[in-house]
């Protein structure tokens, strides 16, 4: 069994232990370090081997949103779940933008936060159920140029490229692309990783979020 080794990071001792105790229930998970601010997240991440790095937006010196750009820059290995009181749509915008491939608020079930460490760790993105809705609300009122821009940059895919980045625009997982279109999950993975390269995106959210805005996801 892999086990995924996490990094916590808020200014509030008593949040760090709520999210250690619901870490400590599962067998797949490790708490490996502990920071009080995203500077030391930061600084950690590049000392101790992690995984999984579950910030919060609010924390002096160096908030979560540029603890995940920093993370993006100098340990791009290390998947973000930003995790927040508030769910502010530029806060969304700028933590999916930084780099976040999961977003959750911090009144979210305890089973949401073991599910956002588990998916961020396989490559997948995970946005609590508010947070999605809020994305999508946004996707729909993007205005004509950003419609316009998104469309531009898929024009260069393959067919196959664009079912696959159609189905990521549904949030659909790995697994789910490979049983719609007939293909293995590893052959998905290699597509999905493409996809990023091709496009200049960093994770399959910002691919969901261009699907959605060129009209391949519905």
């Amino acid at each position: 069994m892999t086990v995924i080794r996490v990094l916590i990071a808020d200014d509030e001792p008593l949040m760090r232990a709520g999210i250690k105790a619901i870490l400590g229930t599962a067998d797949d998970i490790e708490l490996v370090a502990e920071a009080g601010d995203g500077r030391e997240a930061v600084r950690i991440a590049l000392e101790r081997r992690v995984d999984v790095a579950v910030l919060d937006i609010r924390m002096p010196r160096m908030d979560g949103l540029a603890a995940a750009r920093e993370l993006r820059s100098v340990a791009p290995a290390v998947r973000v779940v930003v995790l927040t009181t508030f769910g502010e749509d530029d806060n969304i915008v700028r933590a999916l933008s930084d780099g976040a491939a999961g977003f959750l608020l911090k009144d979210s079930a305890p089973e949401e936060l073991l599910r956002a460490v588990r998916a961020v760790h396989v490559g997948e993105a995970y946005l609590s159920p508010m947070v999605t809705s809020r994305v999508v609300g946004m996707v729909a009122h993007a205005g004509q140029p950003r419609r316009q821009e998104a469309k531009r940059q898929v024009e260069g895919l393959t067919e196959r490229e664009v079912e696959v980045l159609a189905l990521l625009g549904l949030g659909m997982s790995n697994a789910d692309v490979g049983q719609r279109l007939h293909m293995s999950e590893a052959t998905v993975k290699t597509y999905v990783s493409r996809l990023l390269a091709k496009l200049g995106l960093t994770n399959r959210v910002q691919a969901a979020l261009l699907a959605r805005d060129a009209g391949l996801a519905g």
